[in-house]
């Protein structure tokens, strides 16, 4: 009866890391590929070249430097499947006093809480024992110290650059935790009507060390159904490219369209986008923004596009285009500004939809 044991799925898949010293990992860390910010989820994430506010930390660390003379606090919560997963994020921007530089401190955390642990459900009679199950959780987390300045300024061109420092913690209940270091570095280049942008994530490899615990009772565990027994290891996140261009329209004196265009460039392999090759693969987002006075905007965008089987094909041979599609809207009164987002995890033709909200505040100086 032993080879029955059941062992729970998610903490196997969490404690299964290969018994190599480092290796790159195609989708590591992807919370943090999430997003941040109503607006920018709302636009499929093309955000490189347009974003300016306490969001570009994430997106684009060299876009906070349009956050100018106050402070400004940044907050962002989120729930999938449910309910199950939380996602929060969280921004504090500091403009220095020329305006010029400005330094961010940024939060994100990704958590599944209460999650059974039914490794020890069967008894070594074979038995089970529903009193053997306890919980755990299941929590992501990235701090962000971000920097960002402008380099140069001609009539009403600029050019903005900034960076992030991040470390990375990874916590599954009591077994395994990791940390990690990385480093991001963006680029902006401003004009009246038009802006360009560039963005290297994880430009010098962001690594994850792994180290897990385990009692002699799980490994016993883990021995006789199978499972591979985990050991240190360091997981590797290769280096990401995305670039950027955004227009913006003026309809009429009251009304102003933004449209922007971002392609993700990777370099680990072949992957299921619109260009896929073995050098580099290429994975566009398109996004608008149509704002009323800067005071009320509507906002739609799509992403990860994908080729798939079409259902509806009996043949099961015939694939489509597939893509993820998302909208939102915000408004501004005075110096508050509250964003929402209607976004889809998966496709259009597999809805996981979820309602995402914002808070924007410009924290005023008090007179003197």
């Amino acid at each position: 009866m032993k080879k029955t044991l059941f062992v729970v799925t998610l903490l196997g898949c969490v404690l299964s890391h290969q018994h190599v010293l480092a290796q790159f990992r195609k989708y590591s860390n992807e919370f943090l590929n999430i997003g941040a910010g109503a607006r920018g989820l709302s636009m499929g994430g093309a955000q490189i070249a347009s974003v300016a506010d306490g969001t570009a930390a994430y997106w684009n660390p060299a876009g906070l430097v349009q956050v100018k003379d106050n402070p400004q606090l940044n907050l962002m919560h989120a729930e999938y499947f449910a309910g199950i997963g939380k996602y929060d994020y969280g921004t504090l921007v500091l403009p220095l006093k020329d305006n010029k530089r400005v330094i961010g401190i940024s939060l994100l955390r990704f958590a599944v809480d209460d999650i059974p642990n039914t490794i020890f459900l069967v008894e070594s009679d074979g038995t089970i024992n529903f009193s053997n199950i306890q919980t755990f959780s299941s929590a992501d987390y990235a701090f962000m110290f971000s920097m960002a300045q402008t380099i140069k300024m001609k009539g009403d061109r600029e050019i903005n650059i900034g960076g992030n420092a991040k470390v990375i913690h990874r916590k599954a209940g009591d077994f395994a935790t990791a940390w990690g270091f990385g480093f991001d570095a963006g680029i902006q280049i401003i004009d009246k009507k038009w802006r360009l942008g560039v963005m290297a994530r994880d430009v010098t490899t962001t690594f994850n060390a792994w180290s897990f615990s385990l009692n002699e009772k799980m490994r016993e565990v883990f021995y006789v159904t199978n499972n591979e027994i985990p050991v240190k290891s360091t997981e590797l996140t290769a280096p990401k490219l995305i670039l950027g261009g955004a227009y913006f329209f003026n309809l009429s004196k009251s009304l102003k369209l933004m449209t922007e265009a971002n392609f993700d460039l990777t370099f680990d392999g072949r992957r299921n986008t619109v260009i896929s090759s073995n050098a580099v693969s290429v994975d566009p987002r398109v996004g608008l923004e149509l704002g009323y006075r800067n005071v009320f905007f509507v906002r739609a965008g799509i992403n990860n596009f994908q080729r798939a089987l079409d259902d509806d094909d009996e043949t099961n041979q015939k694939k489509i285009w597939i893509y993820q599609p998302g909208a939102g809207a915000g408004f501004r009164v005075s110096n508050v500004q509250i964003d929402y987002a209607f976004t889809n995890l998966a496709n259009q033709s597999n809805p996981l939809y979820t309602h995402v909200f914002s808070l924007k505040v410009d924290l005023k100086k008090k007179q003197k």
